[in-house]
């Protein structure tokens, strides 16, 4: 069931994203080789306690940190630890705060230092898709208008869409309906309407679609070891759309 949102529900929600959002460009900008994992976890938790927030994501269903913090070809769910940042790589940061009840969802990929051309292109073309399945986010369209804008922008780059993970709504709880792929043909699925709150997020691998689970039971890794980027937003729909952890 689609729980639609009231005005004043997403005016929490806005309080909620924005803070959300500080910590993402809070931990993004101590990216540098040699820094931990853990230690930008910890940062993160620091970061969101001291401003009155709660981490969603530490203890959802035992995840054991603040951040997910997923390195070159993790896709999403890597667990922060001792693993040191190396020039060359790319990380994404993919976190949720609780603010009076009401979740804020985002996630971006930051490069380590100087990267290769091809990897700054998949973080450039990630980036892009989610701003073009943003913009869909309308009331009117239709929730697979959303999945097509990304596929497009990053197919027609030459990249490939993970079908195994999609967005969600969200609101009290982290993850609530619908879910949103984040590939298919447009016009399809539910109609959008005002008083949904979507968090969009497109996850796009260098290589193959091909992703698993490690034996840990959360890290998500490509198959074939290349590269993933992962790029979210929390989108309460509106005309224009309201991107509600933008900078």
């Amino acid at each position: 069931m689609i729980v639609l949102k009231a005005d004043w529900e997403i005016e929490k929600m806005r309080q909620a994203g924005a803070l959300t959002a500080k910590v993402r460009d809070y931990v993004a900008a101590l990216v540098r080789p040699g820094i931990t994992t853990r230690e930008l976890d910890e940062a993160a938790r620091r970061f969101i306690e001291e401003r009155g927030g709660i981490p969603s994501f530490l203890g959802y269903e035992g995840f054991p940190a603040s951040i997910c913090a997923s390195v070159n070809g993790v896709v999403v769910h890597g667990i922060p630890g001792e693993q040191a940042l190396r020039e060359g790589d790319i990380i994404s940061l993919d976190l949720g705060v609780v603010v009076d009840g009401y979740h804020g969802d985002t996630a971006i990929t930051v490069p380590v230092g100087k990267i290769a051309q091809r990897a700054q292109q998949l973080l450039d073309v990630t980036r892009a898709s989610l701003l073009a399945g943003v913009a869909q986010a309308v009331p009117g369209n239709h929730l697979s208008d959303i999945s097509h804008a990304v596929e497009r922008v990053a197919t027609e780059a030459g990249f490939s869409v993970v079908v195994d993970f999609v967005g969600h709504g969200i609101g009290r709880e982290m993850h609530e309906d619908p879910q949103i792929p984040n590939y298919g043909p447009p016009g399809r699925g539910v109609q959008l309407r005002r008083g949904m709150v979507l968090a969009i997020e497109p996850m796009i691998n260098m290589g193959g679609a091909d992703v698993r689970i490690r034996g840990d039971g959360w890290t998500v890794e490509t198959v074939d070891g290349l590269p993933s980027a992962h790029f979210e937003h929390t989108v309460a729909v509106g005309d224009p759309p309201d991107v509600l952890t933008a900078p």
